[in-house]
């Protein structure tokens, strides 16, 4: 399976960034291919709405040349998109909502083929209803998309590596790695 990680975090060995690096074990271990795009390392232009991609007569194409020429090969031939982000005011990072909202430019191209999805997320607060808003973010991307979700990891109470390291939560990331089929 060829799956790409999304990474959200500007933070490298952050706790997203962690349970990230865990997936991506288990799954090569398991076999499986994995791109990974740390969304805040790269040049991505937020989409402007411009509709450049959809107009007729046109190449279908993002007016902007940025990091998502080389995202974009990958996404489309992926079978899996992972989406690892911390929580921030109750939902993904700028970074990574920036990449998503250009994948209206290969929108047809990323329904039609079935992918699988799935959600690692960390956040400071241990309440549950603090990462309620971003399950429910992830769970609309998934109907749209016409993705499957195939496990979601939600490490609440993970203020840093300290607190996330001293979880199961790296580890529960690295066996839904390995799970996959």
């Amino acid at each position: 399976m060829k799956i790409v990680v999304l990474t959200g975090s500007a933070h490298r060995n952050g706790t997203s960034a962690c349970l990230a690096d865990e997936f991506t074990r288990g799954a090569k271990e398991a076999g499986h291919e994995v791109f990974r795009f740390d969304c805040a390392f790269e040049k991505v232009h937020p989409c402007t709405g411009c509709d450049s991609c959809r107009r007729a007569g046109g190449d279908g194409k993002c007016i902007f040349d940025d990091s998502m020429t080389k995202l974009n090969l990958a996404l489309l031939e992926a079978d899996m998109i992972v989406f690892a982000t911390p929580v921030y005011y109750f939902g993904m990072t700028a970074q990574l909502k920036a990449v998503i909202d250009r994948f209206y430019a290969n929108n047809e191209e990323i329904m039609a083929f079935g992918k699988k999805a799935v959600l690692l997320a960390s956040a400071a607060d241990d309440e549950p209803s603090t990462i309620t808003p971003l399950v429910e973010h992830y769970r609309a991307l998934c109907r749209y998309l016409r993705f499957e979700e195939k496990g979601m990891v939600l490490a609440l109470g993970c203020a840093d590596r300290e607190d996330l390291d001293a979880s199961d939560f790296p580890y529960s990331a690295y066996l839904l790695g390995q799970s996959l089929v």
